[in-house]
């Protein structure tokens, strides 16, 4: 990534980064989770996590072989696309991808709108479909403002957590079991500030030696976004809307009066699924489709109509690590996401690209454009596109696998999500994945915690 530092933010909030994703409910490959159990990773095959996505899932769509009505956690259609969403929805149909009204169901693979997150106009985060409910729960207590600082042991069992709260350190005893649900950058973290960790490592940092697990904070994956932006010759974008007090109000008055427009519905309207070759079985690269154009994500909007067909690498064959370098919690981990490492992941970039643009070609969305803004018409050459993709590349935020669920000795939890070597400790977030998803993190997340609810249960 020619020695570029990427933003990866993350979500300190009640709800975590479900509070401030970008809303898409994508639940992956099924594919996906039958690599998992082929890992012999006993009980996370497609049939096996299915009823768990469908357990936790509030479609507005209602129920059916493939969705929940009565979960947790809220889904809704995005309503009437914006403009330049639908024209890419057809455009994608005219190069060749079939138009797909549900991402979740019997296949992947297609173009249309996405399903959000959100019910009635709001975000339906974790906090607000699982946290909410329970709040008056006598046995449940919530902490705020406090940062997690290690795990306790008794000898190889957890047994409390220490955290510093408003200045004061404090401890939290587990009766039973502890939790870690940090997520893919703070779970390793955490683990390494208690002692499991590469040796070495935590020796020089003066943490004492729990266990000597290298592999804790390896295997590091990430969906790389490369986005084409475009100039648009109609003012149909969010930069349009941004820079007019009268849409701006109109927004706001929409979304007060009514919970829609576009206020409602996120950045990402619309998506696909596409193979960037004929002789690939299933879908390997993903877009997701802006009426809207920044230098980078959560920069200002440019001064002039544009929109961003983003486009990612489903399951990159890259990895990175991350590790402390500090045995102060609140020290950032050094984090290495490895992107681009591969031959593979570096032409299947350079063909997503090629992609991108064959569908910006098509009448239904080249009606719209005025000029390619980036990488723009001098960038032609693979060389050049895959130079592209690594100067202006930067995450999708779906880091996952840092502590890697498996059978082997490397892996660090096993399939029931118990760190190995240890015990009274498991680890629930998106570090546990073998491989990364083909899609977004949020909803398999959510299908690994409502599984890991029951394997806490029936272990009671």
């Amino acid at each position: 990534m020619n020695g570029r530092s990427i933003y990866w933010p993350r979500g300190k909030v009640l709800g975590g980064s479900s509070a401030i994703n970008g809303l898409i409910y994508v639940r992956g490959q099924a594919e996906d989770y039958e690599s998992w159990a082929h890992m012999g990773n006993k009980g996370w095959s497609w049939r096996e996590v299915l009823p768990y996505f469908i357990r936790s899932e509030r479609n507005v769509r209602g129920a059916d072989s493939f969705h929940g009505g009565t979960g947790p956690q809220g889904v809704s259609d995005i309503g009437m696309p914006n403009t330049l969403a639908q024209a890419f929805i057809d455009a994608c149909a005219e190069a060749g991808v079939p138009k797909n009204s549900d991402f979740n169901g019997e296949s992947q693979e297609g173009a249309g709108p996405y399903q959000l997150i959100t019910w009635k106009g709001r975000r339906c985060s974790s906090a607000t479909g699982y946290l909410k409910p329970a709040r008056s729960r006598k046995n449940l207590f919530i902490e705020t403002d406090a940062q997690v600082c290690r795990i306790k042991f008794s000898g190889t069992r957890a047994n409390a957590v220490v955290f510093s709260q408003r200045g004061r350190m404090k401890t939290a005893v587990a009766r039973r079991e502890v939790i870690l649900s940090a997520g893919a950058l703070q779970s390793p973290q955490l683990l390494q500030l208690s002692g499991i960790g590469d040796a070495t490592t935590l020796r020089n940092l003066g943490i004492d030696v729990l266990l000597d697990r290298p592999q804790v904070g390896q295997n590091l994956q990430d969906h790389l976004q490369i986005r084409v932006m475009h100039r648009c010759n109609e003012p149909l974008t969010t930069n349009d809307d941004l820079r007019s007090w009268s849409r701006k109000i109109g927004m706001a008055v929409q979304y007060v009066a009514k919970r829609a427009g576009p206020m409602a519905v996120g950045i990402n309207q619309a998506g696909a699924f596409v193979r960037t070759r004929a002789d690939l079985e299933r879908p390997d690269i993903q877009f997701h489709f802006a009426a809207l154009s920044s230098d980078l994500p959560g920069a200002p909007l440019h001064d002039f109509s544009g929109f961003t067909s983003s486009v990612c690498q489903l399951r990159p064959t890259s990895r990175g690590h991350l590790k402390i370098t500090s045995n102060d919690p609140l020290a950032r981990p050094e984090i290495h996401p490895g992107y681009l490492s591969t031959e593979e992941d570096q032409k299947t970039v350079v063909a997503a690209l090629q992609v991108t643009r064959r569908i910006a070609q098509q009448p239904a969305l080249a009606r719209f454009i005025v000029e390619e803004y980036k990488p723009g018409f001098d960038t032609q050459t693979d060389e050049a596109l895959l130079e592209f993709a690594r100067n202006n590349g930067v995450t999708i935020f779906h880091p996952a696998g840092t502590c890697r669920m498996g059978i082997d000795d490397n892996a660090i939890v096993d399939p029931s999500l118990k760190v190995k070597g240890v015990t009274g400790l498991r680890v629930v977030d998106c570090s546990i994945m073998p491989t990364l998803v083909s899609g977004n993190t949020h909803a398999p997340a959510v299908m690994i915690a409502e599984k890991a609810a029951d394997m806490i249960l029936n272990s009671v």
